[in-house]
């Protein structure tokens, strides 16, 4: 098969295509997939630049999100059988192989049926970033119908599919952006308050929104926006970051407010 490696730690330069054998199912849960789209994530072009979570493993497939159709099947498979449509999140950060090939072998218990609306490019794009903001918007905050949700960087991979999942549960949406034109896209997808952060100061926007702060607040930027959203978080609300918080963070206000903070990262049944 032919498949995208990455040979080294670096630039776009650090991927060639080459052939490789075809792989081949091991554990009697996997399936062989023929890969017709695979997804490309930030984190994807972290570990190209600066190494995937196995630096002892290169060359290294990339890629952690697929769409494509089953060819083969384990024999403890039970949900799939060649010639089914799926969509999948599995490899592709150093230990198992990624994606950016033209078969992948996918656990069953990583799969799921492509939804018939979706074509194998759209459904290629969707896993990381849908599974990333259901487990932090449901997993770990719990929202509930009512709720106030701040979510920032709205109109990224995220943030865009947090807002759809909130308003879907029933809550109001607040969310930060840097201009109009992602103003209007955000708006389009059923944010309530839009905060374009340059422009106005988010806690302050946020706690006029919703008096002492939203219910749930979902961090998809890190760093100082982290530290800063303790002041637009309520008293005892969730605060979920995806990022890991820097070292030197002020937890004060967090603990004065009672904040449960939760971490998540998606990737974790991959180590």
């Amino acid at each position: 098969m032919k498949a995208v490696v990455m040979t080294r730690p670096g630039g776009p330069e650090v991927l060639e295509t080459v052939e490789l054998p075809d792989p081949e199912p091991r554990a009697p849960t996997e399936m062989l997939v023929r890969v017709h789209a695979a997804g490309v994530n930030p984190v994807d072009t972290k570990l190209r630049a600066r190494g995937t979570y196995y630096s002892d493993r290169l060359p290294a497939i990339l890629g952690c999100d697929g769409a494509g159709v089953v060819e083969a099947v384990g024999p403890e498979v039970r949900r799939f059988r060649p010639g089914d449509a799926v969509w999948w999140c599995n490899g592709g950060i150093g230990g198992e192989p990624g994606n950016y090939a033209e078969l992948a072998v996918v656990d069953e218990r990583f799969a799921a049926p492509k939804p018939e609306r979706l074509d194998f490019v759209h459904a290629a794009a969707a896993p990381l970033v849908l599974i990333t903001a259901w487990e932090s918007l449901h997993d770990r905050a719990r929202v509930a119908a009512g709720q106030r949700v701040l979510v920032h960087a709205g109109a990224g991979g995220v943030g865009h599919v947090a807002i759809q999942l909130a308003r879907e549960a029933g809550c109001a949406v607040a969310t930060t952006v840097s201009d109009g034109e992602k103003a209007r896209f955000v708006a389009e997808l059923g944010a309530e308050r839009i905060v374009r952060y340059r422009e106005e100061d988010f806690v302050e926007a946020v706690r006029a929104w919703a008096d002492d702060g939203a219910d749930v607040v979902l961090d998809t930027v890190g760093g100082g926006t982290f530290t800063r959203s303790f002041a637009a978080t309520r008293h005892y609300g969730d605060l979920v970051t995806l990022l890991q918080p820097p070292p030197d963070t002020d937890w004060k206000e967090a603990r004065l407010r009672n904040l449960r903070v939760s971490l998540e990262l998606m990737l974790t049944p991959m180590h």
